[in-house]
């Protein structure tokens, strides 16, 4: 079947071909011949009918119409994109003809452009979209300098602040610079001396010198703004020691100009020695009142690192007097080192000064330290302290009861 078939083939494309090629026939050969080839090869098929044959004729048709339709909707795609393009081109050309014609056009726009029904339309067509174009235009631009003009405002605004609060605070701080400083010349005449004793070194380290001289930094920050400076002496000053050291680095340049005494000189060679009183929290003595005709000796260390009645031992060698501030007279104290740090003795020494007040000086004392001022007997405070300890440790209810009654009874009046 398949010899018979190639044969087929072959006399067609023989004899039958050229024949048809000479006289203009080619053409309606083409589907004879695939028409007896497909033929063959369904009579081949056992599944198909034979009385079936395949139309090709309908199946070209419909093949044709799909590209005609395909070729249509190009077509008409390219028509309107070129439309689209020329009355862009239009548009172009009289905006440079002068006219009124918006930058920015849509498509749409550019359709209900083309629809017009004529040129005058066009025309105001065109314009209403310019008009629309410029006042968005003008109210951005109007937004834009509101803007700027209201940043330009707010900075100048805020320099010119910065510019007077920075020229008030300089004239400021210079004049009150200039009144500290006359303040503390004046008191370098006629002020009452303040001795710092700097023979503590070898009882510290390095880092307790360090804190130690801080601490006096700040309180000569205090005494300069003080109404009514001490006159700042540092006794057994030498050069090139740790103080010396800590001083340049916390000065710098200031050193040189500070306005106060300094000396390598004891005490007891600048002083008479019935004017000195030596402040101590280890003296038995308690300071009742600010004596201004003394002169008041502070041992410039950190009282943490140092061994107990360091101080006062050496203010008896050198036969001087001391004293202690009253705290136990004026706080109920808790349990803790009665010690202060320098610049807290300095605003205590500086109100005591000014005021002679000792509950405003001893304000200085940070709260920690204390439960408040008395108000009461100080042999009663403490009995409500120990309650208050015994409560804090726990104890039973009913031994605090007791121990209440105990304190607090009354004694029996004798007639």
């Amino acid at each position: 079947m398949q010899s018979a078939n190639v044969l087929l083939k072959k006399i067609v494309r023989s004899s039958v071909l050229p024949f048809a090629a000479q006289h203009g026939m080619k053409k309606e050969l083409f589907p004879l011949s695939r028409t007896l080839s497909l033929s063959l090869c369904l009579k081949q098929d056992n599944s198909c009918n034979p009385s079936e044959k395949l139309d090709l004729d309908a199946w070209k048709k419909v093949m044709k119409s799909g590209l005609q339709e395909e070729v249509t909707e190009t077509v008409s795609e390219k028509k309107e994109l070129s439309t689209l393009a020329a009355a862009r081109e239009i548009l172009e050309m009289w905006r440079l003809a002068g006219r009124s014609v918006p930058e920015n056009v849509s498509e749409e726009q550019l359709k209900t452009f083309m629809e017009c029904p004529s040129k005058s339309a066009q025309k105001k067509y065109l314009r209403f979209l310019y008009v629309k174009e410029l006042s968005k235009k003008n109210d951005k631009r109007k937004m834009e300098e509101k803007r700027e003009r209201r940043l330009a405002a707010q900075e100048q605004a805020s320099q010119a602040d910065e510019t007077k609060r920075t020229s008030f605070v300089c004239l400021w701080a210079n004049s009150m610079d200039r009144a500290y400083s006359w303040r503390v010349a004046q008191s370098m005449v006629f002020g009452q001396p303040l001795v710092f004793d700097m023979s503590y070194e070898k009882d510290m380290s390095a880092r307790e010198v360090a804190n130690t001289v801080r601490q006096i930094v700040f309180s000569e920050g205090s005494n300069r703004r003080s109404a009514d400076p001490f006159h700042i002496y540092f006794c057994n000053f030498k050069d090139d020691s740790l103080y010396q050291k800590e001083f340049i680095k916390q000065y710098r340049e200031a050193w040189d100009r500070l306005l106060i005494t300094v000396t390598d000189q004891c005490y007891t060679e600048v002083f008479p020695k019935d004017k000195l009183v030596y402040l101590t929290a280890d003296s038995p003595k308690v300071m009742k009142t600010f004596d201004h005709n003394k002169i008041y000796i502070v041992g410039s260390m950190v009282d943490r690192s140092i061994k107990t009645g360091v101080s006062l031992a050496r203010a008896k060698r050198l036969g001087l007097e001391t004293a202690a501030l009253p705290l136990d007279k004026y706080f109920l104290w808790n349990s803790g080192a009665k010690n202060l740090t320098l610049d807290q003795m300095m605003d205590i020494l500086l109100t005591l000064k000014d005021t002679g007040d000792w509950k405003a000086a001893l304000e200085f004392v940070p709260k920690r330290k204390y439960s408040g001022f008395v108000s009461k007997p100080v042999h009663e405070l403490k009995k409500s302290l120990n309650l208050i300890n015994m409560l804090k440790l726990g104890k039973r209810q009913e031994e605090v009861r007791k121990q209440f009654a105990k304190n607090y009874s009354k004694k029996p009046t004798q007639k």
